[in-house]
């Protein structure tokens, strides 16, 4: 079922299923021209095959929308055509939801109503679903936003963590310049 956020998926499921009803024929080819009595026995052929996809291909096709998207569509003849228009509903909506999650990210705090943890993997998973809809999220953008989004009880935590940035600490990935031992929580050996 296509909800606006899947195009991908319902595209290559609705080529699967018209393809075992073999009336994939229509959604990928311009409709061919009109038949006259100049046309050869394999252009009819092919004319009646392309019109009898084209059909059930229309047919189809709206069964798999939600509603809301089904209605906002216009209509058509064409199978290729409807796929097309269901296309940039779809882009449309994905610059609209990535604009809802920049704004969630952005604006997000934790609130102690959960852990830290599940707070941090809650504001990654949004900048993952962003990239995923072709923003990217820099990680030198997304970690001072993680850090800031922390209440005031964290301040002592966002003061280290400025500190060795301000220092280049935070610039070595293996970390081996963050001081260790007991008692620091950060023993990775």
């Amino acid at each position: 079922m296509f909800n606006g956020l899947n195009f991908s998926y319902w595209c290559e499921q609705i080529q699967f299923h018209l393809g075992i009803l073999d009336h994939v024929l229509s959604p990928q080819s311009e409709k061919p021209y009109a038949i006259t009595n100049a046309n050869s026995k394999k252009q009819m052929i092919y004319h009646y095959a392309w019109v009898r996809s084209n059909i059930l291909s229309l047919m189809f096709m709206p069964m798999s929308l939600v509603n809301s998207i089904k209605s906002t569509l216009p209509k058509t003849d064409s199978a290729k055509e409807f796929m097309k228009f269901v296309e940039e509903r779809s882009q449309t909506v994905d610059k609209s939801l990535a604009g809802t999650l920049m704004a969630t990210l952005t604006t997000m705090k934790f609130d102690g109503s959960h852990g830290m943890y599940d707070h941090v993997i809650e504001m990654s998973n949004i900048a993952t679903r962003i990239k995923s809809l072709g923003m990217n999220v820099d990680e030198n953008f997304l970690v001072p936003f993680i850090i800031n989004s922390l209440c005031l009880k964290y301040g002592p935590f966002q003061m280290n963590y400025n500190i060795m940035k301000d220092n280049g600490m935070l610039q070595n990935p293996n970390m081996t310049n963050i001081p260790r031992g007991p008692g620091v929580g950060l023993n990775r050996n």
